[in-house]
């Protein structure tokens, strides 16, 4: 065989394995977007008030949602035996947002500490949380109680 000859490879087999790459890519791609995209929306730190609450109180019936307020003073009702806790959360309009809570209460839970709260909000316009978030005004540490 002489030196300068090459030996050639059948034609065509690589054009194949370029579009499988860039199918595969393309693939990669697009989950990686849907991931990103769905883990924002179930994840982002956007908190809505309880006059955005109440101006959307049909649309949100029934979706999770994050709530920020401040403890409205005396409206807190802890009852140890059934582990409930009832209190209301107000924002700086003067809106109110009764909400429900079934756990531990936080011991910083005194009145006008920042809630962030997390739940769902049922059609009599009660908020029944799942995860509750309290920053005490006077030491700035948070609790985050989930159940």
């Amino acid at each position: 065989m002489p030196e300068n000859e090459w030996i050639s490879l059948p034609q065509g087999k690589s054009g194949k394995k370029q579009y499988k790459f860039l199918v595969g890519g393309l693939i990669i791609i697009a989950a990686a977007v849907y991931l990103v995209v769905n883990a924002l929306g179930a994840t982002g730190a956007y908190y809505r008030t309880p006059t955005e609450v109440k101006a959307q109180q049909a649309y949100l019936t029934g979706k999770m949602i994050r709530v920020s307020g401040k403890l409205l003073p005396k409206t807190i009702v802890w009852d140890p035996t059934t582990m409930k806790l009832d209190f209301t959360i107000v924002d700086d309009n003067g809106t109110t947002l009764p909400v429900h809570f079934d756990g531990v209460k936080p011991d910083n839970m005194t009145d006008e500490a920042e809630a962030i709260v997390e739940g769902t909000l049922e059609a009599n316009g009660v908020l029944q949380a799942n995860t509750l978030l309290l920053k005490c005004p006077s030491r700035y540490e948070q609790v985050k109680i989930t159940k």
